[in-house]
């Protein structure tokens, strides 16, 4: 098949592939993963200039884009503010179905983590109070935190 020009179209195909890899977080992710692992805390950065955390840290700010350098002890509670309840299998998940990937929004923070909620799903709603609870096999990774739990 020929297009306007007379050339041959280019063929593209559908197809999905799992391609491991392995990155550096940088001194800001290292620094919050550190945490995680090693006291359970999880930080937070917040702006000299316009006063917003984010959780995750990050080096600069997403408002004014100011330079960050100062971390904050967010807690382990939150509200969910969006959630999706997953039903089906996929090896590209990070626990067994059926689980919530859910936007937590950690007191003292401006912005959501995005995480998993695996029990009490019938209860879950936006609103929702929630706390982070630890893995207890830990290897500097967002998931030492295991998954958000609803506080009853």
């Amino acid at each position: 098949m020929k297009d306007w020009m007379g050339k041959v179209k280019p063929m593209t195909l559908k197809g999905q592939i799992a391609l491991p890899y392995t990155w550096w977080v940088g001194y800001t992710g290292s620094q919050f993963l550190i945490s995680l692992r090693e006291e359970e805390k999880i930080l937070g950065t917040r702006c000299s200039k316009c006063g917003r955390v984010y959780v995750p840290p990050r080096k600069n700010c997403g408002s004014c884009f100011n330079d960050i350098d100062e971390w904050v002890d967010v807690g382990n509670e939150g509200v969910v503010t969006a959630f999706t309840i997953v039903r089906y299998e996929s090896k590209l998940h990070p626990v067994k179905a059926p689980f919530a990937f859910a936007l937590v929004k950690l007191d003292g923070a401006d912005v959501s983590l995005l995480h998993i909620i695996t029990e009490n799903l019938e209860a879950l709603s936006r609103g929702s109070r929630v706390r982070a609870r630890f893995s207890s096999k830990k290897k500097g990774h967002i998931l030492d935190i295991e998954s958000f739990e609803l506080i009853k």
